[in-house]
Protein backbone atom coordinates (compact mmCIF):
# COMPACT_ATOMS: atom_id res chain seq x y z
CA UNK A 1 0.00 0.00 0.00
CA UNK A 2 1.56 3.32 -1.32
CA UNK A 3 1.69 6.16 1.40
CA UNK A 4 -0.20 8.90 0.70
CA UNK A 5 2.54 12.24 1.02
CA UNK A 6 1.24 16.01 1.35
CA UNK A 7 3.07 18.69 0.48
CA UNK A 8 2.90 22.42 2.60
CA UNK A 9 3.54 25.68 1.76
CA UNK A 10 5.45 27.71 4.29
CA UNK A 11 4.98 31.22 3.95
CA UNK A 12 7.77 33.35 5.72
CA UNK A 13 6.13 36.95 7.00
CA UNK A 14 8.39 39.35 7.60
CA UNK A 15 8.63 41.62 10.83
CA UNK A 16 5.92 39.92 12.55
CA UNK A 17 5.86 39.46 16.52
CA UNK A 18 4.56 37.25 18.73
CA UNK A 19 4.59 36.19 22.04
CA UNK A 20 6.17 33.54 23.72
CA UNK A 21 2.58 32.66 24.70
CA UNK A 22 0.71 33.14 21.18
CA UNK A 23 3.02 31.21 19.96
CA UNK A 24 2.99 28.22 22.15
CA UNK A 25 -1.45 28.56 21.29
CA UNK A 26 -0.57 28.67 18.04
CA UNK A 27 1.51 26.16 18.01
CA UNK A 28 -0.57 23.37 19.96
CA UNK A 29 -3.46 25.09 17.51
CA UNK A 30 -1.52 23.69 14.54
CA UNK A 31 -0.15 20.39 15.77
CA UNK A 32 -3.63 19.60 16.83
CA UNK A 33 -5.07 20.11 13.20
CA UNK A 34 -2.14 18.36 11.66
CA UNK A 35 -3.09 14.99 13.89
CA UNK A 36 -6.73 15.57 12.76
CA UNK A 37 -5.58 16.16 9.28
CA UNK A 38 -3.20 12.81 9.61
CA UNK A 39 -5.93 10.88 10.76
CA UNK A 40 -8.28 11.76 7.95
CA UNK A 41 -6.53 11.16 5.20
CA UNK A 42 -4.82 7.72 6.80
CA UNK A 43 -1.94 8.75 7.76
CA UNK A 44 -1.84 7.77 11.28
CA UNK A 45 -2.53 4.13 12.36
CA UNK A 46 -5.41 2.81 13.56
CA UNK A 47 -7.26 -0.94 14.37
CA UNK A 48 -8.97 -0.34 11.16
CA UNK A 49 -5.87 1.10 8.91
CA UNK A 50 -2.44 -0.13 9.99
CA UNK A 51 -0.19 1.80 9.09
CA UNK A 52 2.72 -0.72 9.68
CA UNK A 53 5.52 -1.79 7.25
CA UNK A 54 7.95 -3.96 7.60
CA UNK A 55 10.83 -5.50 4.89
CA UNK A 56 9.62 -8.44 3.95
CA UNK A 57 13.10 -10.20 4.82
CA UNK A 58 12.08 -9.54 8.35
CA UNK A 59 8.20 -11.53 7.46
CA UNK A 60 9.87 -14.20 6.35
CA UNK A 61 12.03 -15.11 9.00
CA UNK A 62 10.62 -18.29 10.90
CA UNK A 63 11.30 -19.31 14.87
CA UNK A 64 12.54 -22.88 14.68
CA UNK A 65 12.82 -24.58 17.99
CA UNK A 66 16.27 -26.05 19.05
CA UNK A 67 14.74 -29.53 19.13
CA UNK A 68 14.17 -29.28 15.28
CA UNK A 69 17.29 -29.87 12.79
CA UNK A 70 17.86 -26.79 10.66
CA UNK A 71 20.09 -25.79 8.04
CA UNK A 72 19.01 -22.46 6.95
CA UNK A 73 19.24 -21.88 3.36
CA UNK A 74 18.94 -19.11 0.72
CA UNK A 75 18.30 -19.19 -2.73
CA UNK A 76 17.02 -16.68 -5.07
CA UNK A 77 13.58 -17.36 -4.98
CA UNK A 78 12.86 -18.42 -1.39
CA UNK A 79 14.35 -19.27 2.01
CA UNK A 80 14.05 -22.25 3.71
CA UNK A 81 15.21 -24.18 7.16
CA UNK A 82 16.13 -27.94 5.63
CA UNK A 83 15.91 -30.61 7.93
CA UNK A 84 18.71 -33.13 7.44
CA UNK A 85 17.58 -36.12 9.45
CA UNK A 86 13.97 -36.37 7.75
CA UNK A 87 15.99 -35.20 4.18
CA UNK A 88 13.30 -32.70 3.59
CA UNK A 89 12.48 -28.79 4.38
CA UNK A 90 10.96 -27.93 7.95
CA UNK A 91 9.65 -24.73 6.49
CA UNK A 92 9.87 -22.72 3.20
CA UNK A 93 9.51 -19.23 3.16
CA UNK A 94 8.83 -16.43 -0.36
CA UNK A 95 7.14 -13.07 -0.94
CA UNK A 96 5.03 -13.34 -4.03
CA UNK A 97 4.06 -10.12 -5.54
CA UNK A 98 1.54 -9.31 -8.75
CA UNK A 99 3.90 -8.82 -11.00
CA UNK A 100 5.80 -11.98 -10.15
CA UNK A 101 2.70 -14.16 -10.98
CA UNK A 102 3.12 -12.62 -14.62
CA UNK A 103 6.43 -14.22 -15.27
CA UNK A 104 7.21 -16.08 -18.45
CA UNK A 105 10.18 -18.60 -17.29
CA UNK A 106 9.35 -21.97 -18.59
CA UNK A 107 8.94 -24.69 -15.92
CA UNK A 108 12.62 -27.05 -16.15
CA UNK A 109 11.05 -29.76 -14.70
CA UNK A 110 14.82 -30.74 -13.91
CA UNK A 111 14.88 -32.13 -10.52
CA UNK A 112 18.40 -32.00 -8.68
CA UNK A 113 20.27 -32.70 -5.12
CA UNK A 114 21.82 -29.64 -3.23
CA UNK A 115 25.32 -31.16 -2.51
CA UNK A 116 25.96 -27.33 -0.30
CA UNK A 117 23.22 -28.90 1.68
CA UNK A 118 24.06 -32.27 4.11
CA UNK A 119 21.62 -34.41 4.03
CA UNK A 120 19.83 -33.61 0.72
CA UNK A 121 17.93 -35.97 -1.00
CA UNK A 122 18.88 -37.80 -4.36
CA UNK A 123 16.96 -37.93 -7.43
CA UNK A 124 16.52 -41.80 -7.40
CA UNK A 125 14.72 -41.48 -3.29
CA UNK A 126 11.65 -41.22 -5.25
CA UNK A 127 11.98 -43.33 -7.89
CA UNK A 128 9.41 -46.16 -7.57
CA UNK A 129 8.06 -44.85 -4.43
CA UNK A 130 4.50 -44.25 -5.14
CA UNK A 131 5.14 -40.16 -4.17
CA UNK A 132 5.08 -37.13 -6.22
CA UNK A 133 7.90 -34.15 -5.58
CA UNK A 134 5.76 -31.92 -4.29
CA UNK A 135 7.35 -28.24 -4.43
CA UNK A 136 7.11 -26.44 -1.15
CA UNK A 137 7.33 -23.08 -2.90
CA UNK A 138 5.96 -23.86 -6.31
CA UNK A 139 7.69 -23.74 -9.71
CA UNK A 140 5.00 -21.34 -11.01
CA UNK A 141 5.64 -18.85 -8.58
CA UNK A 142 9.42 -18.48 -9.75
CA UNK A 143 8.56 -18.00 -13.30
CA UNK A 144 9.80 -14.35 -13.13
CA UNK A 145 13.27 -15.43 -12.80
CA UNK A 146 15.62 -18.24 -14.52
CA UNK A 147 17.70 -18.87 -11.68
CA UNK A 148 14.54 -18.47 -9.03
CA UNK A 149 12.67 -21.50 -11.13
CA UNK A 150 15.74 -23.83 -11.68
CA UNK A 151 16.78 -23.52 -7.64
CA UNK A 152 12.79 -24.62 -7.18
CA UNK A 153 13.48 -27.96 -7.93
CA UNK A 154 16.24 -28.47 -5.88
CA UNK A 155 15.26 -31.65 -3.85
CA UNK A 156 15.60 -28.97 -0.46
CA UNK A 157 12.49 -27.55 -1.37
CA UNK A 158 11.09 -30.97 -1.97
CA UNK A 159 8.87 -33.25 0.08
CA UNK A 160 6.96 -36.59 -0.82
CA UNK A 161 3.32 -35.99 -1.85
CA UNK A 162 0.88 -38.53 -2.56
CA UNK A 163 -0.43 -37.78 -6.53
CA UNK A 164 -3.98 -37.15 -4.93
CA UNK A 165 -2.79 -33.97 -2.71
CA UNK A 166 -0.38 -32.63 -4.87
CA UNK A 167 -2.33 -32.53 -8.24
CA UNK A 168 -5.70 -31.90 -6.28
CA UNK A 169 -6.18 -29.61 -3.35
CA UNK A 170 -2.93 -28.69 -3.17
CA UNK A 171 -2.36 -27.39 -6.39
CA UNK A 172 -5.76 -25.29 -6.23
CA UNK A 173 -4.54 -23.33 -3.16
CA UNK A 174 -0.97 -22.66 -4.76
CA UNK A 175 -3.51 -20.92 -7.51
CA UNK A 176 -5.77 -19.31 -5.11
CA UNK A 177 -2.12 -18.02 -3.65
CA UNK A 178 -1.13 -16.39 -7.36
CA UNK A 179 -5.04 -14.47 -7.12
CA UNK A 180 -4.37 -13.35 -3.94
CA UNK A 181 -0.88 -12.04 -4.65
CA UNK A 182 -2.55 -10.18 -7.63
CA UNK A 183 -5.44 -8.82 -5.44
CA UNK A 184 -3.37 -7.29 -2.80
CA UNK A 185 0.06 -6.57 -4.55
CA UNK A 186 2.34 -8.84 -2.18
CA UNK A 187 1.77 -11.73 0.19
CA UNK A 188 3.71 -13.74 2.28
CA UNK A 189 3.95 -17.84 1.82
CA UNK A 190 5.26 -20.22 4.18
CA UNK A 191 4.46 -23.88 3.99
CA UNK A 192 5.90 -27.22 4.89
CA UNK A 193 5.15 -30.39 6.21
CA UNK A 194 3.83 -31.10 9.66
CA UNK A 195 6.11 -33.99 11.50
CA UNK A 196 4.56 -34.67 14.34
CA UNK A 197 2.94 -37.15 14.81
CA UNK A 198 5.67 -39.25 13.23
CA UNK A 199 6.26 -39.47 9.64
CA UNK A 200 3.75 -42.19 7.80
CA UNK A 201 6.92 -43.88 6.19
CA UNK A 202 10.75 -43.43 5.04
CA UNK A 203 11.37 -43.74 1.03
CA UNK A 204 14.64 -43.87 -0.38
CA UNK A 205 18.29 -45.42 -0.02
CA UNK A 206 18.25 -41.79 2.17
CA UNK A 207 15.26 -42.18 4.31
CA UNK A 208 13.37 -39.45 2.88
CA UNK A 209 10.41 -38.89 5.31
CA UNK A 210 6.79 -38.95 4.26
CA UNK A 211 5.16 -36.13 6.49
CA UNK A 212 0.87 -37.08 7.14
CA UNK A 213 0.16 -33.78 6.23
CA UNK A 214 0.96 -30.15 5.24
CA UNK A 215 0.82 -26.99 6.17
CA UNK A 216 0.35 -23.34 4.46
CA UNK A 217 0.63 -20.21 6.39
CA UNK A 218 -0.03 -16.94 3.93
CA UNK A 219 -0.16 -13.31 5.28
CA UNK A 220 -0.69 -10.04 3.37
CA UNK A 221 1.27 -7.73 4.71
CA UNK A 222 0.12 -4.82 2.64
CA UNK A 223 -4.00 -5.06 2.82
CA UNK A 224 -5.73 -2.63 4.71
CA UNK A 225 -6.33 -4.21 7.26
CA UNK A 226 -3.76 -6.50 7.46
CA UNK A 227 -4.72 -10.02 7.42
CA UNK A 228 -3.70 -13.71 7.34
CA UNK A 229 -5.07 -17.60 7.22
CA UNK A 230 -3.79 -20.66 7.07
CA UNK A 231 -4.24 -23.99 5.23
CA UNK A 232 -3.43 -27.66 6.57
CA UNK A 233 -3.97 -30.89 4.41
CA UNK A 234 -3.59 -34.11 4.83
CA UNK A 235 -0.97 -35.98 2.14
CA UNK A 236 -3.63 -37.44 0.17
CA UNK A 237 -7.44 -36.74 -0.45
CA UNK A 238 -8.85 -33.42 1.32
CA UNK A 239 -12.77 -34.12 1.66
CA UNK A 240 -14.13 -30.98 0.99
CA UNK A 241 -11.45 -29.81 -0.84
CA UNK A 242 -9.51 -26.61 -0.08
CA UNK A 243 -11.79 -25.12 1.73
CA UNK A 244 -12.39 -27.41 4.43
CA UNK A 245 -8.39 -26.92 5.21
CA UNK A 246 -8.56 -23.45 6.24
CA UNK A 247 -7.39 -22.95 9.65
CA UNK A 248 -5.50 -20.21 11.69
CA UNK A 249 -1.73 -19.22 11.94
CA UNK A 250 -2.09 -19.95 15.83
CA UNK A 251 -3.14 -23.54 15.03
CA UNK A 252 -0.30 -24.39 12.39
CA UNK A 253 2.09 -22.75 15.09
CA UNK A 254 0.18 -25.22 17.42
CA UNK A 255 0.74 -28.12 15.35
CA UNK A 256 4.60 -27.35 14.26
CA UNK A 257 6.24 -25.57 17.45
CA UNK A 258 7.75 -23.27 14.41
CA UNK A 259 6.68 -19.08 15.12
CA UNK A 260 5.96 -17.69 12.73
CA UNK A 261 5.91 -13.40 11.93
CA UNK A 262 7.49 -12.27 14.77
CA UNK A 263 8.63 -9.19 13.51
CA UNK A 264 4.96 -7.92 13.51
CA UNK A 265 3.98 -6.11 16.63
CA UNK A 266 2.54 -8.07 19.11
CA UNK A 267 -0.69 -6.47 18.97
CA UNK A 268 -1.04 -7.11 14.90
CA UNK A 269 0.42 -10.22 15.08
CA UNK A 270 -2.19 -11.60 17.86
CA UNK A 271 -5.12 -10.41 15.68
CA UNK A 272 -4.18 -11.66 12.17
CA UNK A 273 -2.65 -15.00 13.41
CA UNK A 274 -6.19 -15.82 15.02
CA UNK A 275 -8.01 -15.04 12.07
CA UNK A 276 -9.63 -17.73 9.91
CA UNK A 277 -11.97 -15.73 7.12
CA UNK A 278 -12.05 -17.98 3.92
CA UNK A 279 -15.21 -16.19 2.98
CA UNK A 280 -13.10 -13.49 2.57
CA UNK A 281 -10.28 -14.49 1.00
CA UNK A 282 -11.92 -16.08 -1.22
CA UNK A 283 -14.14 -12.59 -2.22
CA UNK A 284 -10.88 -11.23 -2.76
CA UNK A 285 -10.56 -9.46 -6.38
CA UNK A 286 -7.37 -8.20 -8.94
CA UNK A 287 -6.39 -4.55 -7.35
CA UNK A 288 -6.18 -3.08 -4.20
CA UNK A 289 -8.50 -4.41 -1.56
CA UNK A 290 -8.91 -2.27 1.41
Amino acid sequence: MARKTTHRRTVRRKNSRRSPVVTIILTVLLLGAAAYAAIHNGNVSSRNHTDYSTDAESLLQVVTPDSIPSTPVSYTGFNLSFNPKMHIPNWVAWELTADETGGKTPRTNKFVTDPNVPGCAETYDYLYSGYDRGHMAPAADMKWDATAMAESFTLTNICPQAKQLNTGAWRTLEEKCRQWAQADSAIIIISGPILTPAPHEYIGDSRVAVPRSFFKVILSPYARPMRGIAFVMPNGYVKGGMQSAATSIDKVEELTGLDFFSALPDSIEQEVEAQNDFHMWSTLKPGRNK
